[in-house]
């Protein structure tokens, strides 16, 4: 998170301080502090939602399909064997992903530099059209033009950014990626497989992880909404919706395993 403070000087004798935003103010003059609040990592929230939703999935829906065959070890050592292998596999995406991202920055970059260089006036042109966007006419901003003009790299990555809206990925978020989408369907993936560890009963531990599974997904749904959410209505829409997909989908991974088993006994 990130945060942005700002002073206003109020000169008002009936200003109060509200709710959204207390303050103490003297009467005649006062300061607000205004801060802001605002996500600076957007992209680990995703990666964290990628490796939980599917941590949270992709095990129970495996382990759900061996329980059927009565035995909780086969289940343990099937479901651990799946959980080390996905978060591997889901770790390597995310690190491929933003790997090739980057490249694709940099090829970008190289080629808005050899444009800047080849065709400085159009180049210009492309940045009074931008401004133009936002209703700003060419005598207003033609000192920004001109001073983004004698600054050749500010100019490139003004251009990747308002033209090509193209942010610059950082070398570590590679490695960030992998570890994060790694390690949360790890974590999440531990869950469904609880009941096994300490359950003999196959079928009885079943219902228990399904018992976990849907709170977890719950629970999960809430702290995703939360983050995002600009009410208490859509967190609780949030986390319903993320029930009812995840089970969903979960529904169809188990069904497809159940279905596969039963092809095979045939």
């Amino acid at each position: 998170m990130t945060e942005k403070t700002h002073n206003i000087v109020v000169t008002s004798i009936d200003a109060r301080p509200t709710m959204s935003n207390p303050a103490s103010l003297e009467e005649g003059k006062g300061e607000v502090q205004h801060v802001e609040h605002h996500s600076s990592q957007p992209r680990l929230l995703s990666d964290m939602i990628i490796g939980f939703s599917d941590g949270l999935t992709v095990p129970f829906a495996l382990t759900a399909g061996i329980s059927s065959l009565g035995s909780t070890k086969l289940v343990v050592m099937s479901g651990l064997a799946e959980l080390f292998s996905g978060a591997i596999s889901m770790g390597l995406g995310g690190y491929l992903g933003n790997k090739s991202e980057i490249e694709f920055y940099r090829r970008e970059r190289h080629r808005e530099r050899m444009e800047v260089d080849l065709f400085p006036e159009k180049e210009k042109e492309e940045i009074y059209d931008i401004f133009a966007e936002y209703e700003i006419d060419r005598e207003a901003c033609r000192g920004v033009v001109e001073s983004l003009a004698r600054r050749k790299e500010l100019w490139v990555d003004f251009m990747m950014k308002f033209e090509l809206e193209l942010m610059k990925p950082e070398d570590s978020r590679v490695w960030v990626s992998a570890v994060t989408i790694g390690l949360s369907y790890m974590i999440s993936g531990i869950f469904p497989m609880i009941p096994y560890f300490i359950m003999k009963d196959a079928t009885k531990a079943l219902f228990v992880s399904i018992g976990i599974t849907a709170f977890m997904l719950l629970v999960f749904g809430v702290a995703k909404s939360y983050m995002v959410a600009t009410s208490r209505r859509q967190i609780v829409v949030g986390a319903i919706e993320t029930l009812i997909v995840g089970a969903a989908a979960a529904g169809v991974s188990y069904g497809m395993v159940r279905g596969l088993d039963h092809a095979t006994n045939l």
